[in-house]
């Protein structure tokens, strides 16, 4: 394993790791007391424009406080801390002394959790801070840009016993757990194949627009775009795919491969908008337009995944998901099994599996979440990761869900620039993904 060394690798001990919080469904304790007794305690670092818009949807849960809040920028802090003062009654202290001045929130011992929304390249820091000083994480996605900082999240998890939630939250989209509920009870029969993507154009957000990039300047996403190749965010789609697999659940993901098409979209979007002389339409970016990656999981189920963010397009997952009964179409939001769709070989609609299987959360709590972001997946999340830390439990998506997941962007870095050479997947859990066990939902 590239970076890592043996003795590294094994710097838990299995009889330390048995004792911690992370290999037990729940534990025993009295942090927390009874949920109306004790609120969670969140302090948050990075308030940029989506770190904003997710303390909007956290002051939404009654019993959560957010006594601490940071940001290198201090008109961002400042706008935060008004939306906090005003939504909650009470003004949090902010940090912005420097990049690392979020280690002095970590410190607090008034915080239950720490979460970040900052650029990617700070997540495992704060991640890693927060465990360090007995506070769950939940981190913004990817939770880790590289191999070594996969590895630095899963060991400081396993060493502390505090959870890591990487919080990706279209786990939580209602088609999503549509199909998780029509899986775990056998309507696909055996699973054979998922395809799924990013297939989002975001040019924006690498700042090509003039009213985000200011005349076409590049912003943080931009940069990534200049020297990496591969898949840079797999999480929105491997996230629901690894779930429907039960991978680190009874099967892992074992190697890929990853291709990626020629680079163009970036500096044609850049020259068409500001001009062919504009500086940041002459940079060779190494970013290919379309990256597809190919992974075979251990008990042999093939995974098609794409990344494709540089180019014009509609917004679309695919999500397929294939197996010995039938098949499902997230594009199309359509399913065909061969004895129970009506006509032979021929698309069904949704809307009958929806009334027969429809998860029991969404059932639940379905009306509430689709009044907030991302189709009530950053509700629904959230919920999550409270109910977690108010009840000492583990998270649904635990650490080592959100190294397997990050890690796609590393390995298909390393197969793009070895002319697609296979990559072998770390095993995060040594071993432990052999124990069959379902996803953990709460409130259902």
């Amino acid at each position: 394993m590239a970076g890592k060394n043996l003795s590294r690798r094994r710097f838990i001990t299995e009889a330390a790791a048995a004792s911690m919080a992370l290999s037990l469904p729940g534990v025993s304790g009295s942090l927390f007391g009874r949920p109306e007794e004790k609120p969670v305690r969140l302090g948050f670092v990075g308030v940029g424009n989506r770190g904003t818009g997710l303390l909007r949807h956290i002051m939404a849960f009654k019993g959560v406080e957010i006594p601490a809040l940071c940001d290198i920028n201090e008109a961002r802090l400042a706008r935060a801390q008004k939306i906090v003062e005003e939504g909650l009654g009470k003004k949090p202290e902010g940090y912005s002394g420097g990049p690392e001045d979020y280690r002095r929130l970590c410190e607090r011992d008034d915080l239950d959790a720490v979460a970040t929304a900052t650029p990617w390249e700070m997540h495992t820091p704060v991640m890693v801070a927060a465990m360090e000083n007995g506070k769950y994480g939940a981190t913004e996605v990817p939770a880790a840009v590289t191999l070594d900082e996969c590895w630095q999240l899963v060991e400081t998890s396993e060493k502390t016993g505090m959870p890591c939630m990487m919080l990706e939250n279209v786990c939580y989209y209602r088609n999503v757990m549509l199909i998780l509920n029509m899986i775990q009870q056998d309507i696909f029969g055996e699973l054979l194949h998922c395809e799924a993507g990013y297939q989002h154009d975001v040019r924006y957000l690498r700042g090509v627009e003039g009213k985000i990039g200011h005349g076409g300047e590049l912003l943080w996403r931009g940069r990534h775009a200049i020297t990496r190749n591969g898949n840079l965010y797999p999480t929105h789609p491997i996230g629901p795919v690894a779930w429907w697999l039960d991978i680190n659940r009874g099967d892992r993901f074992s190697y890929l491969v990853s291709m990626s098409s020629k680079s163009r979209g970036m500096n044609h979007l850049i020259a068409k908008m500001f001009g062919e002389d504009h500086p940041n339409a002459q940079i060779k970016y190494a970013l290919g337009d379309i990256n597809t990656t190919l992974i075979r999981t251990e008990n042999g189920v093939t995974v098609t995944l794409y990344h494709d963010t540089q180019s014009p397009r509609a917004y679309d997952l695919i999500f397929r998901v294939q197996g010995t009964e039938g098949i499902y179409s997230g594009t199309l939001d359509k399913f065909y099994f061969e004895d129970r769709s009506p006509e032979a070989h021929t698309w069904e609609d949704s809307e009958r599996y929806y009334k027969e299987f429809d998860h029991p959360l969404w059932k639940k709590m379905g009306k509430t979440a689709q009044n907030y972001g991302h189709r009530g997946g950053d509700y629904l999340e959230w919920y999550q990761f409270f109910h977690a830390v108010r009840n000492k439990l583990q998270t649904p998506i635990d650490v080592y869900d959100s190294a397997t997941w990050s890690v796609i962007s590393s390995l298909s870095e390393q197969s793009v620039a070895n002319r697609s050479a296979a990559v072998d997947f770390p095993d995060f859990t040594r071993g432990k993904w052999r124990i069959k066990k379902p996803v953990e939902i709460f409130g259902v």
